[in-house]
């Protein structure tokens, strides 16, 4: 099944098998929100110094898939701790009916996960991105972790566009040059929109089950109607920075490819403005908005190349 297919409003009338559940719980598509940093910050690094360890690109992309698998399994157990997942039928926690067991499965991939970021920092004999990984990880954690539980707080965008924007991004330059950039700070700026906006799409058709939890999400304050319209600034805002970074040459002309993206932002803003209201439907939104940040970021990513 690919990306594209997720977006298609599920049949209501028809209740999900259980394999379509564990494909839900799973989350294939999410984990381009792993991927594309990474390859972003790599291209970067080839585009500014002309530089690509193969082996350290390859290594930090699966230990960054292993990063995001501990995030969702750990995000689902902490989240059936407060009961805001009570109704999800997707949740692994649910499916399984074991708690401690997605909890002990999340903490080995993120082992798994610093394993391989442990390994990059041996070969380069510089300790900077396993110390930059760690804080993303921690970053990580305060989303739905105890005590902190930011996101509870309406904080996850924040989190989210730093960890995988500006910070995600520079430990994959760091990785293969060795040194920061402040171009690339500003260039990560760009993907730290694009994979916030999946998290506020995911919003929109949890209210109910948010404000009953106590959870503040962005949504929940601004209202879904409220919430389309500043889906809509952040769409056209990713799209005006994109064209600023190569007007000021921080990106070269070629990134400008991302343009070719623009009927995946127009699709998001018009769906999320015609479903803001309606939970069954609107929920297909981050499906949308994966799409946008998939497809931009590869586009990016050539555009460098």
């Amino acid at each position: 099944m690919t990306i594209s297919e997720q977006t298609k409003p599920s049949n209501l009338n028809t209740p999900p098998t259980k394999k379509q559940l564990w494909f839900a719980a799973i989350k294939p598509p999410m984990y381009t929100v792993a991927i594309i940093p990474i390859s972003f910050g790599t291209a970067l690094a080839y585009a500014e110094t002309g530089i690509f360890h193969l082996n350290i690109f390859l290594t930090f992309l699966l230990s960054a898939i292993f990063i995001i698998a501990w995030l969702n399994l750990s995000n689902d157990v902490f989240d059936s701790d407060t009961g805001i997942d009570v109704n999800k039928a997707h949740s692994v926690v649910n499916l399984t009916g074991n708690r401690n067991l997605i909890f002990w499965i999340s903490l080995v991939f993120l082992f798994l996960g610093l394993t391989g970021i442990f390994l990059i920092n041996y070969w380069l004999k510089d300790w900077t991105v396993l110390w930059l990984i760690i804080a993303c990880c921690a970053l990580g954690y305060s989303y739905q972790g105890p005590p902190f539980r930011f996101g509870y707080l309406g904080l996850g965008e924040i989190i989210c566009f730093v960890t995988f924007g500006p910070m995600a991004i520079e430990s994959a330059y760091y990785s293969q040059s060795q040194s920061f950039s402040v171009s690339s700070m500003w260039a990560s700026t760009i993907i730290g929109i694009s994979t916030s906006i999946i998290l506020f799409c995911s919003h929109f058709h949890q209210v109910t089950d948010d404000i009953a939890a106590g959870k503040k999400s962005p949504i929940v304050r601004l209202g879904t109607d409220l919430g389309a319209k500043v889906l809509t600034i952040s769409v056209i805002l990713f799209y005006g920075l994109c064209v600023a970074l190569t007007l000021i040459k921080i990106l070269p002309y070629n990134t400008l490819i991302v343009m070719l993206t623009i009927p995946f932002g127009y699709h998001l803003i018009n769906y999320v403005q015609q479903y803001h209201n309606q939970p069954q439907k609107v929920k297909n939104s981050k499906f949308i908005a994966v799409n946008l940040h998939f497809f931009s970021g590869l586009l990016l990513c050539v555009g460098l190349i």
